[in-house]
């Protein structure tokens, strides 16, 4: 079974990033192999992927991860996507599930994750990252949308974004407009020369949308994004192609 796989539109401009390495493993999965077997044929990664039942019962999803370096991966379009990410971004990835790690021994499983676990499982699951000029995002940020949308529109052109949250990318198999992304801020790392074939880039989790201040009818939980943990510098290669990495 292809498991909603072959309902992927990989001339989407989102997966543009993603389409090189993500659509031949798509490929192998609607051929027959499960989305563990297909991930795992890429370049070494940090992680392997194994199936789901290798989870043991009662083990925090999080700490399998850290302890075992492999990620328990069900057939789907969600668990297909987080492989695609894991692939990109490994070592963003890999710190966001340190510092979960980090969380879980402090205080243990709990009935809720806590603020900062919220934020982490926030952002890897849903953010979206905009590379602009300062002022697009202190417009955006201050929802100064006259300015942001007209005054800046020049600036726009200098403007890009980057869907990192692999239930984002999930969700827009079946695109709508009630779809909404928490946006991160991605910058170069101050100091760190680019590099052929290294993306060098620093997240600055700065959400600008109801989640971060509670607006709305419903309940949301309470999330610290401004917690020192969740600024991540991430550096590592960027992959090119179907398990390539740029030489």
């Amino acid at each position: 079974m292809a498991h909603g796989l072959a309902r992927i539109d990989w001339q989407a401009p989102w997966l543009a990033p993603y389409r090189a390495a993500g659509q031949p493993l798509a490929q192998q999965v609607m051929a027959g192999a499960s989305c563990a077997e297909a991930l795992n044929s890429c370049a070494a990664m940090p992680v392997r992927f194994v199936p789901q039942a290798a989870l043991p019962g009662g083990m925090a999803y999080e700490q399998y991860i850290f302890e075992q370096r492999g990620v328990p991966t069900r057939d789907g379009l969600h668990d297909f996507f987080n492989g695609i990410i894991w692939q990109h971004f490994p070592l963003a990835k890999q710190r966001l599930n340190q510092l979960q790690a980090a969380q879980i021994a402090a205080d243990g499983v709990q009935a809720v994750r806590g603020p900062v676990r919220d934020a982490i499982t926030v952002f890897d699951e849903n953010a979206a990252l905009l590379r602009a000029p300062d002022a697009v995002w202190e417009a955006l940020v201050a929802r100064d949308w006259r300015r942001l949308f007209i005054e800046l529109r020049p600036l726009w052109a200098q403007a890009s974004l980057l869907l990192f949250g692999h239930a984002l990318l999930e969700k827009l198999v079946s695109p709508r407009k009630p779809i909404t992304a928490q946006s991160g801020l991605l910058r170069r790392c101050p100091g760190v020369p680019p590099a052929a074939g290294r993306c060098a880039s620093r997240i600055i989790l700065r959400p600008v949308n109801q989640m971060a201040t509670g607006d709305g009818d419903f309940p949301r939980p309470r999330l610290d994004f401004h917690h020192p943990a969740l600024t991540i510098c991430a550096i590592g290669p960027r992959v090119t192609g179907c398990c390539r990495r740029k030489a």
